[in-house]
């Protein structure tokens, strides 16, 4: 049974938008890690540490949800737009995110999880499209 046109259109325009707040999803969370990445514990950067954790559970569990890779694509995307903007200096030469080791930790750390978060939903994709369904 198919579904009727106005029901279609709705799915793409929800769909849509889900898509457009996870990148803003992502977009937040590089904007408040890029201000919060400096706390340490000792020499441990556990905040840079956390971002990074959180990044790649939002990139797998966006995957999950949408069922699509670019459901971890988006909220990366946001993550990388937002954080490397952070870490450009402004014409006055100040810096929001620092060459310092917790800043390295953010943005490399930050990088290889979304890299990782879309990866690991690619590679469920692929699994799950080469097990028959039943």
């Amino acid at each position: 049974m198919n579904a009727a046109p106005d029901q279609e259109g709705t799915h793409w325009l929800v769909t849509g938008a889900v898509y457009i707040v996870l990148f803003l999803l992502g977009g937040v969370e590089g904007l408040i890690g890029s201000f919060q990445y400096s706390h340490v514990v000792g020499s441990v950067p556990v905040v840079a540490l956390a971002c990074c954790v959180v990044l790649l559970a939002t990139c797998l569990l966006a995957a999950w949800a949408m069922r699509s890779v670019s459901g971890a694509l988006l909220p990366a995307v946001g993550w990388l737009a937002a954080s490397f903007l952070m870490a450009m200096p402004v014409p006055s030469g100040s810096l929001v995110i620092t060459g310092t080791s917790p800043g390295e930790w953010y943005l490399y750390g930050g990088t290889i999880s979304a890299l990782l978060g879309v990866g690991l939903s690619l590679g469920s994709r692929i699994r799950g499209m080469a097990v028959p369904h039943r």
